[in-house]
């Protein structure tokens, strides 16, 4: 675990630093509204990383604006997973907060995630509840998709139950699980908190502070791209050696459902091939060396 700062939680308030990072693309519409978001907070001590994933638009003369209130990092166009490891690469504080660029804070945000980590000196991640507005009009998430606390392993199999946006970490978080993985496209944070789930808690600030915007065409990637995504996520997880037997048997099973509509969808779409190599890996990890470290090979 990621030692405190001196002094802090421990009867001498000193807050700690907070670096939070924002990746964005070509977002010059919504990135304004979260930079003011959280250069509206109350919790002073913070630093501001906006990492330019290779924008083609107003995003560096938008930045440019905002002078030495934030540091930008331009990069060529790499995804989501390079920008945040690049923001992770330069932070400076004990803990790290991301917001997405079409999202946005609400003012308590740091400060109630802060209090948490001095309350739960133990902690490693917290995230908190959410506003959900889709094409400018509030929605309520459904139940599956409910935010929880504790050990969230298994319930997050099926579909990501944790939000860049909403979450707080210590820094040892990622020399305990690793970035995220730049090789993924999409569903990278998908990937990350199962390695995180699997190892951590992941605590709840019970409060609405983070308000979610979605609905534009930038942000859809496709189901069956999803599920994709995720089997790759799931043979990685199960290759590692944090699973018990209970957690190991969820997500295998998991794994093999998602194989198994993934390869049906294939066939719909004549790509017989790649439907084979699915079915394979279903059945795979369906037999008796589920648990056996040779299958992990695959």
């Amino acid at each position: 675990m990621a030692p405190a700062r001196p002094g802090w939680g421990n009867g001498m308030p000193r807050p700690p630093l907070v670096s939070v990072i924002i990746p964005t693309h070509n977002r010059a519409w919504s990135l304004a509204r979260a930079v003011d978001s959280v250069l509206a907070q109350d919790h002073a001590d913070f630093e501001l990383i906006v990492v330019d994933d290779g924008s083609t638009d107003q995003t560096p003369e938008l930045l440019s604006g905002y002078g030495d209130r934030l540091t930008v990092i331009r990069q060529p166009n790499r995804g989501v997973s390079a920008a945040r490891n690049a923001g992770i690469g330069l932070a400076k504080g004990e803990l790290i907060a991301f917001l997405d660029s079409d999202d946005q804070w609400l003012v308590p945000k740091l400060t109630a995630q802060v209090a948490f980590f001095r309350d739960n000196p133990e902690a490693m991640i917290c995230q908190t509840q959410e506003v959900w507005i889709r094409n400018g009009v509030r929605v309520n998430p459904g139940r599956r998709h409910a935010k929880r606390g504790g050990d969230i392993f298994i319930p997050s199999l099926d579909l990501c139950l944790v939000s860049p946006s909403a979450v707080m970490m210590r820094r040892g978080l990622f020399e305990a699980v690793g970035l995220f993985d730049t090789s993924l496209p999409v569903c990278e944070d998908y990937d990350l908190w199962l390695r995180v789930s699997c190892r951590f808690a992941v605590h709840l600030v019970d409060q609405a502070l983070v308000v979610r915007h979605a609905g534009h065409g930038d942000q859809l990637s496709s189901r069956s791209q999803q599920d994709k995504y995720r089997i790759e996520s799931l043979k990685k997880i199960l290759a590692l050696d944090c699973l018990s037997d209970t957690r190991r048997r969820a997500a295998a099973a998991t794994l093999i459902q998602k194989c198994r509509i993934y390869a049906a969808g294939c066939l719909k779409r004549g790509r017989r091939l790649e439907a084979m190599y699915y079915t394979a890996v279903a059945n795979l990890y369906g037999s008796d060396h589920l648990v056996d470290r040779q299958a992990q090979g695959f």
